[in-house]
């Protein structure tokens, strides 16, 4: 490779697949469909807050009426290549992040069922993305960042910026990684903020107290940072000592004429007022500050400027953040969603104050608790956000939806924000492959049995596999799981003297959660409905791989090294409820909901007293059309209730068959799906 004397970079194992330029590893840009799984236009009305959408007369005035803001579940590498794919390159004006630090931090959270407190830990895939992520050591974490680090920059706006949240432990090694991917002439800033008001004791060197926020810009000649003011200090009020009596109140003042590093090449040097030197002002302003009585004479005959504190709009907020405005977040906080690395909203209103204006889109890839989107709503900016974790989608969205009874960041006088938010939706990554698989259902069994680890079994219709002593049945890639298929599977494992059965499916019909085992509990066979894992998570677990994302192309190898170890197959829940049509009106009770717990949460929920609890949120698509679950009602806990609502009641306007989907959100994130067939 060329020497470069002003070259300088960061170099990690595998950055290189020979040690020169030219051979750097790519970076993949997958192209991945998005699926629209959810769209939420109407917060339930709560607390005298009108349930219609918030009305657009009253949004910023350049903020498209059509846009609709995007929470998307997956991988944000594969997310964000299929972003830029798909026609969203240099279309965001500002992305922050907060990515995992290099401090063995994990997905684990807790949450409240009854009168217990439940630690879940992470799911597979979450433990596979963060063995994924750390398990080279700092070596692996920047080629994890790296690869998204340079996806961002694509996603920005030339005049956009990016802050990025780390801690003292992995935060120099991606100053310099930025430098490189961004260019060391657009940093903008290293904003120091205090995480903790009480540092822990060190036996060596100090407590840290602080993390660090770098500021880049795509193209630094076009940035345009808004000035940030905090509430004044008492010794920023003392600066002003001076008062003329002339009832214009008390002021400093501040050169005029520029000192030390302010004495640029570049400064024009002219003569104002008998004096010439390198003014820090125009000839024109001075000649207003004159008029306007604004400068002061000094004793030796020099110039200074009057600054009234009347006319400030506070104390300009430097790049350390210690003040009080910015305060870490406390436990006790109404604010505080049971996140270990959640940051306040007061936070995110200082950055995306600065960085954007109304209507500009902002963009958070690692979402967790959904702060950034929070206040990006609040604030009239437009967004985006992605996580891998499930749970982080699901506290993402009740935050969102009851974001009316959240505090207001722009009146302190105000008790509530008292606005539901704008109309949203919930993405995922789907399946580009459903089309191949159709053609090639061999192909498909085959990729299927292995990812289960069952085995083949021919001379049948129906089974397809075996598993032990289980039959197994795999459901179709692009129909429902149906009674009648299952009838059959059933009728063909009791003629061949099996005893224990698995029907596996990506979607099922509305049936068949209710009568499909008692059918087979009449039969004397014992069966399982299994969910297979959504293929988000298939693709997820791949995302950093060498391996090409088309899953039935994967090498055995692959499936059994990779895809078995982070996958996980988990029985299909329980969804019971009942229904009562009177007239034109159709009420849905939730009677029972039963899902099959991990063993480390299975101690914790033996003594719960009604396993409907164990609902966080559920919603009603009153008119499901088959393709996009619309969210026309909907109950969810919070903090100071930790119940859901058990009926919903929905009058139709004209009588007809309806088909209701009725979607369950548990405490862990996971969701069940039911179709219930209605005639009014």
């Amino acid at each position: 490779m060329e020497k470069d004397e002003k070259y300088v970079e960061l170099l990690w194992h595998d950055k290189y697949k020979k040690m020169e330029i030219s051979h750097m590893t790519p970076i993949d840009y997958p192209n991945l469909p998005f699926q629209v799984v959810e769209t939420v236009n109407k917060p339930r009305s709560k607390g005298g807050v009108n349930a219609s959408l918030f009305p657009e007369d009253k949004w910023p005035e350049n903020y498209p009426k059509d846009w609709r803001n995007k929470l998307i579940w997956g991988d944000n590498k594969l997310v964000m290549s299929s972003l830029l794919k798909q026609g969203w390159a240099g279309k965001i004006n500002l992305i922050y992040i907060d990515p995992p630090f290099y401090t063995g931090s994990n997905f684990s959270f807790k949450t409240k069922v009854d009168d217990s407190e439940i630690e879940k830990e992470p799911s597979i895939i979450e433990k596979r993305a963060y063995n994924d992520t750390w398990s080279g050591g700092i070596a692996s974490y920047l080629k994890y960042m790296y690869n998204r680090l340079s996806l961002m920059k694509e996603l920005l706006v030339e005049n956009g910026t990016i802050w990025i949240h780390l801690d003292e432990h992995i935060g120099h090694y991606v100053k310099v990684m930025m430098d490189e991917i961004f260019g060391y002439d657009n940093y903008i800033n290293q904003i120091v903020w205090r995480k903790t008001n009480s540092p822990k004791a060190q036996s060596i060197g100090f407590g840290n107290q602080y993390d660090m926020i770098f500021i880049y810009g795509k193209n630094k000649q076009l940035i345009n940072i808004n000035p940030v003011y905090k509430t004044p200090n008492e010794d920023y009020l003392r600066s002003f000592v001076y008062d003329d009596g002339d009832g214009k109140g008390p002021y400093q003042t501040t050169a005029l004429i520029a000192g030390g590093t302010q004495r640029t090449v570049g400064r024009k040097v002219f003569e104002f007022r008998g004096i010439t030197a390198p003014w820090l002002y125009s000839q024109e302003n001075l000649e207003m500050f004159w008029n306007e009585g604004k400068i002061y004479k000094t004793k030796n005959g020099g110039y200074r400027l009057k600054v009234y504190l009347k006319d400030t709009h506070g104390q300009i907020v430097s790049d350390i953040w210690v003040d009080k405005e910015v305060n870490p977040l406390q436990g006790q906080s109404q604010e505080f969603l049971q996140f270990d690395t959640q940051k306040p909203e007061s936070l995110l209103k200082r950055i995306i104050l600065s960085s954007s204006s109304p209507g500009d889109l902002v963009a958070d890839f690692f979402c967790g608790s959904g702060t950034t989107l929070a206040v990006a709503e609040k604030l009239g900016r437009r967004w985006i956000g992605s996580d891998l974790s499930k749970y982080a989608i699901q506290v993402t969205r009740k935050r969102l939806l009851d974001i009316h009874n959240s505090k207001d960041l722009m009146d302190e006088k105000k008790d509530k924000y008292g606005k539901p938010a704008r109309p949203f939706e919930l993405w995922n990554i789907g399946n580009y492959e459903l089309a191949y698989w159709k053609e090639n259902p061999q192909d498909y069994l085959s990729f299927m049995i292995k990812l289960y680890e069952a085995n083949p079994l021919n001379g049948f219709r129906y089974i397809h596999a075996s598993k032990g002593p289980r039959a197994v049945h795999i459901g179709s890639s692009n129909s429902p799981v149906s009674m009648d298929e299952i009838r059959n599977f059933i009728t063909e494992c009791i003629n061949n003297n099996f005893k224990e059965a698995d029907v596996l499916g990506w979607e099922w019909n509305y049936e068949v959660n209710d009568l499909a085992k008692k059918l087979a509990e009449k039969e004397g066979l014992d069966l399982r409905l299994i969910q297979i894992p959504n293929v988000n998570e298939l693709k997820s677990v791949l995302a950093d791989s060498d391996f090409d994302l088309k899953l039935l192309k994967i090498p055995d190898q692959v499936i059994k090294k990779n895809l078995i170890p982070s996958v996980k197959f988990n029985e299909l829940a329980y969804l019971g409820i009942s229904k009562v049509i009177s007239d034109k009106e159709l009420t849905l009770k939730i009677e029972d909901f039963n899902l099959n717990p991990s063993p480390d949460v299975l101690e914790a929920l033996k003594n719960l007293k009604d396993s409907r609890q164990l609902i966080d949120y559920w919603a009603v698509d009153w008119d499901f059309k088959g393709d996009t679950f619309h969210n026309q009602w909907q109950s969810y806990r919070t903090k100071k209730d930790l119940k859901v609502e058990y009926e919903a009641n929905h009058k139709y306007e004209e009588k007809g068959e309806y088909q209701v989907m009725v979607k369950v959100v548990d405490v862990f994130g996971n969701d069940t799906n039911k179709i219930i067939k209605v005639k009014i």
